[in-house]
């Protein structure tokens, strides 16, 4: 011990320290409660309470009332006294006020006199048309609006605007609304399913109200349908389960030339059963499937469509949208390869 502690043996008092309970009782209470205040404030393993000593050990000066004490502080504040301002409240601004200076006007002649040039005849003879042109060669675009910039580049004549000065946007003209599809839909229904030859293009899109099972109808009717070349199903609403219906037709039909299901609600999964579908019989040469609910494909999905389409050998377009460059890249190069090979083929090589 004497070793460990820097000191003599003798320094040391001889105290027993295997038996404690003498120790303590040896203490008096002054000793005992300075014993006990001796903690670390900044040891963060203790808990709150034990890092400081207890100091509340004052005993009440009485019962304690909260509402006698909220009643107090009230009439307090009703009886006391309001300080009084020491200046009264005047509604000043500081800082000087600011008063614009006036812009002075300058005169080009001082003896109102203008020099005459042999320009003043030819531009006072000029004409409105002869104007905008001259305008627009030195090049004074803010004084033409863009009907005759325009008109003045491809030496038409203006016949209306004017030489106002100031441009202004050409006047929009208004487009009437497309006339909405009126598309029977269970005649065309009734249609596919007799093969009729006279639908070669059955056009459904934008239908309002069309029911999911009035959807699944119509691509059940593709399967053993051989007279329908183009399909368009698009901004109609459709579910997953019209995507797996028409995958399923897909796979049989080899008639279609042309499949739009753009602007529908088809999970990733749909779409890359599409092009499963369509790989079996390969004769699908444009597959549009874009601007779905499901903004993105993801990674797995987009993989795997580009690796199915190295399979495909008629598909020339194919209409998705892709988040991730490699996907990309590999459908473009297929879709050439094939535009590629379709040339060779018609030019006999």
């Amino acid at each position: 011990m004497s070793a460990l502690l820097g000191k003599q043996a003798d320094d040391i008092p001889d105290i027993d320290l295997d038996n404690l309970d003498d120790l303590l009782n040896a203490l008096s209470h002054e000793e005992l409660e300075e014993l006990n205040g001796d903690f670390d404030p900044d040891n963060s393993l203790l808990p709150p309470s034990q890092r400081s000593r207890n100091q509340t050990d004052k005993e009440a000066t009485g019962p304690f009332s909260r509402q006698h004490l909220l009643t107090f502080l009230e009439k307090q504040a009703k009886t006391e006294k309001d300080w009084e301002q020491n200046k009264s409240y005047v509604k000043e601004s500081k800082g000087k006020k600011f008063v614009a200076k006036e812009q002075e006007r300058t005169t080009v002649n001082e003896d109102d006199t203008a020099m005459e040039t042999e320009w003043d005849e030819i531009l006072v003879s000029a004409s409105e048309e002869e104007l905008v042109d001259l305008a627009a060669v030195l090049g004074f675009h803010s004084m033409l609006t863009q009907t005759q910039y325009y008109a003045s580049l491809r030496d038409e004549t203006v016949h209306e605007g004017g030489f106002t000065g100031a441009a202004k946007a050409q006047e929009l003209k208004l487009v009437p609304d497309e006339a909405p599809n009126t598309t029977d839909i269970e005649e065309s229904i009734k249609q596919l399913k007799a093969n009729d030859p006279k639908v070669k293009v059955l056009n459904l899109n934008n239908l309002k109200n069309v029911s999911i099972d009035k959807l699944c109808e119509v691509c059940e009717a593709l399967k053993d349908n051989t007279s329908c070349i183009h399909f368009h199903l698009a901004g109609v609403a459709a579910s997953d389960r019209v995507g797996k219906t028409l995958a399923e037709a897909l796979a049989v039909n080899k008639t279609l030339k042309t499949v739009n299901v753009e602007s529908n609600f088809l999970s990733p999964e749909i779409i890359l059963e599409l092009v499963k579908a369509v790989n079996v019989n390969q004769s699908v040469i444009e597959l549009r499937v874009s601007n779905q609910k499901p903004e993105v494909l993801g990674n797995k999905v987009e993989m795997a469509i580009s690796k199915l389409l190295q399979e495909n050998k008629t598909l020339l377009r194919f209409g998705v949208t892709f988040e991730y460059a490699d996907a990309r890249i590999r459908t473009n190069e297929r879709l050439k390869q094939n535009f590629d090979d379709l040339r060779k083929k018609r030019v006999g090589k």
